[in-house]
């Protein structure tokens, strides 16, 4: 197998790599060790867009975002993405040192160039978000900060570029890079040998290892881990805008924000870590952000009771802290986007540019002439929650899988599953449709439609019930056969199946 461009790494960078390159008339593979995209970083974070207020302009990582931020609302709008922006966020300080903090920061963000940041008393600030403990006295509201489904957005990313021709290779490991005369010539992976012209180094916590195949580096990728909380919708109203602590030493501070689906999302600390697949969650590191901000900033929301779950993402931090996005130093055709870390989910398009800048740079004899037939946008998928009555009506009486609800929590149709296991990046297992199309997201984090998601994937894989796995490789569901059960309660052709 051979390409012209070689992608390593499925997140919402390489996703992006690829859907940018896509538009024009160049062979295009993206390898992936997961067994889907977003499994990384992408998948595990506050799920916001940074306008940029609290980013220093002079880093690379301050550039970039200021940059993706003029160009992020249209690509969403161009692959049918639900973008929240503005909604605005508001940093809350106690403390006479946080409102000093607070005027730095909103004189930082002038210099950003963003407009309407305000200083905040305690009564605007009360005003504005009532429920948040009565003792705050200083706020900093800045307008542009958004919010995004990573998942929805990273997938849609690289839809698109697989519309338009690239080729997403799953469950593909690379194992070295392959290098003649100064010169990379391709990859070995678990699957084989890929010839390519230029590999771009988009492996998230792991680019320091693909970096270090080609040469002596000068950085390393140490993951930082951050812990959420993720609260039932039954607490959508209790904030209207995304709200941050006070700044400290390592983090923007911590946040509380509404989501896309109208979760609440607390979080996250931010402790080193040697281990790359630390994804643990600890009552010690929960207990410490529920008291030290969760309460401190909305005392009514729980410690437990309504928390749907709690999660781990690991930041992919380098040692400089900053975008690490250049051409090898000693070897041609390579290309490392390492250390990306907040805010790369908001700075991905301007990445993408950058990557697109420093392919061209390489002069590696490659088309660059515009695709005639290139898509910029794809379908959207079906959301039965977002359609009128009478647009129900209309898909159910075409399809009725559409009307047979598996996911009772969050109402997601098996008309809506089996889109999501046919579309361009097939959704081959049960956290792939979790993502895609939240069944399992909901309170009871699929008690009840777990078996039946099971069931459809079986059927709609050719495969048995036993070999369909939880996120890929050998995470099977099921271990052995029992008993003659009814997988899918309800089935139309009461078909019954040992599991």
């Amino acid at each position: 197998m051979k390409t012209d461009v070689l992608i390593i790494g499925g997140g919402v960078i390489g996703a992006s790599v690829a859907h940018q390159l896509a538009r024009y008339n160049l062979d295009i593979i993206l390898v992936e060790k997961a067994s889907d995209v977003c499994m990384g970083t992408s998948k595990a974070n506050s799920a916001m867009i940074h306008s940029g207020f609290n980013i220093d302009g002079g880093t690379l990582k301050g550039q970039l975002v200021l940059a993706a931020n003029k160009v992020i609302k249209q690509l969403c709008q161009d692959l049918k993405v639900d973008l929240v922006k503005p909604l605005g966020s508001i940093t809350v300080g106690f403390e006479e040192t946080d409102l000093e903090k607070m005027k730095k920061t909103m004189e930082n963000g002038i210099k950003n160039g963003i407009q309407g940041m305000k200083l905040l008393n305690q009564t605007e600030l009360h005003e504005m978000e009532p429920h948040l403990n009565p003792d705050a006295k200083y706020g900093l509201f800045e307008p542009e900060t958004g919010i995004i489904n990573p998942f929805e957005y990273t997938v849609a990313l690289a839809e698109n570029a697989v519309i338009n021709g690239a080729k997403v290779l799953l469950d593909t490991e690379v194992l070295d890079i392959i290098i003649e005369n100064k010169t990379v010539t391709g990859v070995k992976t678990n699957k084989g040998d890929i010839a390519a012209k230029i590999i771009i180094n988009a492996a998230g916590l792991y680019a320091d290892k693909i970096a270090a195949m080609v040469e002596d580096i000068d950085f390393e990728i140490k993951p930082r881990k951050g812990q959420y909380f993720l609260y039932d919708k039954k607490w959508r109203d209790i904030l209207t805008y995304t709200i941050y602590s006070a700044l400290t030493k390592v983090s923007k501070g911590m946040i509380v924000v509404p989501t896309i689906d109208g979760n609440i999302l607390a979080g996250s600390n931010a402790e080193a870590v040697e281990d790359k697949t630390d994804l643990r969650t600890t009552a010690q590191s929960l207990d410490q952000i529920y008291t030290s901000t969760i309460s401190n900033l909305f005392p009514e929301l729980p410690r437990m009771g309504d928390v749907i779950t709690t999660f781990t993402g690991l930041r992919a931090s380098s040692t400089n802290e900053d975008f690490i996005i250049e051409s090898a130093k000693t070897v041609k055709g390579f290309i490392n986007a390492a250390g990306i870390q907040s805010p790369g989910l908001t700075s991905a398009p301007a990445i993408a540019a950058m990557i697109e800048g420093l392919v061209r740079a390489e002069n590696m004899d490659l088309d660059f002439s515009p695709k005639a037939n290139y898509e910029k946008g794809r379908q959207a998928p079906v959301l039965l929650s977002d359609l009128s009555y009478e647009e129900r009506t209309a898909l159910i009486e075409e399809n009725p899988d559409y009307g047979e609800i598996i996911c009772r929590c969050e109402s997601i149709s098996k008309g809506e599953i089996m889109d999501a296991i046919h579309r361009p990046i097939p959704a081959t297992n049960m956290d792939a449709i979790k993502r895609r199309v939240r069944a399992g997201m909901g309170r009871c984090q699929g008690g009840f439609c777990g078996p039946k998601v099971l069931g459809i994937l079986s059927k709609e894989l050719g495969i048995s019930p036993l070999e369909v796995t939880q996120k890929g490789n050998a995470s099977f569901v099921l271990t052995s056969k029992n008993k003659e059960l009814s997988l899918e309660e309800g089935d139309r052709n009461y078909e019954k199946i040992r599991v």
